[in-house]
């Protein structure tokens, strides 16, 4: 699983979330007591800070030869990376795409991505 935002514990299970001032909004695929459907397979519903158990952000991580890099999301066998060691000379001599300034980024084949983990801020 790829995950890239935040999360909240709340009575036990953990949600997709957002902050919302003294509030964070938690989101559900299949709803729940208080729940609110917003979309298809979306619920969402308000908790305030202080009830959650924990809130962090969390982001998946991986390094690409040899180089590191977040991982976006996949199509098939194949990985979309974004480059995180801050080296415009090395983006370059790895054929990465300029995304944004500074910003590059690679579709790349999952066989050759390693060290997929999580990295929580």
């Amino acid at each position: 699983m790829m995950r890239d935002g935040y999360i909240a514990r709340w009575k036990g299970a953990e949600y997709d979330s957002s902050p919302d001032g003294a509030h964070v909004r938690l989101y559900s695929p299949t709803g729940g007591d208080g729940f609110v459907q917003v979309a298809e397979g979306r619920y969402r519903r308000g908790v305030p800070i202080g009830e959650l158990e924990d809130f962090f952000y969390v982001r998946t991580v991986c390094t690409w030869r040899g180089e590191p890099f977040l991982l976006l999301g996949a199509s098939g066998e194949w990985y979309r990376l974004e480059y995180s060691g801050g080296r415009s000379d090395v983006a370059r001599s790895l054929g990465l795409e300029p995304y944004d300034n500074g910003v590059y980024q690679i579709w790349a084949p999952a066989e050759e991505v390693t060290g997929i983990s999580e990295q929580y801020l």
